[in-house]
């Protein structure tokens, strides 16, 4: 079975985290591939780690990056990217911008 990582790097997100999460997994749980889910905090100032390393308690597939500082979005990505383990890696903006429900169709448009 393939395993599918999805890098997801947040900055300042304590208020979307759990309602993103849940999104993300109420369309991954439905899907029949190993999911690998990769949270960068990008150097958050507010209490999104705290947030990540709660959600990550109950969910094994959660692995959570802390960057030292704010580096910036494409480099949370790079980060992300270079410790993911998964056959297919998508990448997702935490706070909600790149919807869910697109994670089949991107998988679909991978794979043909």
């Amino acid at each position: 079975m393939k395993t599918i990582s999805i890098v997801i790097p947040m900055y300042n997100e304590e208020q979307s985290a759990e309602l993103f999460y849940q999104t993300l997994t109420a369309t991954i749980d439905t899907l029949p591939y190993l999911f690998e889910i990769i949270f960068v905090n990008d150097g958050s100032s507010d209490q999104t780690q705290i947030k990540l390393a709660n959600l990550a308690q109950n969910d094994a597939r959660i692995q959570i990056l802390e960057l030292s500082r704010n580096f910036g979005h494409q480099a949370a990505l790079c980060a992300g990217m270079e410790s993911a383990t998964g056959d297919l890696i998508l990448t997702m903006d935490g706070d909600g911008q790149h919807p869910a429900g697109l994670i089949p169709e991107m998988i679909r448009l991978c794979e043909n």
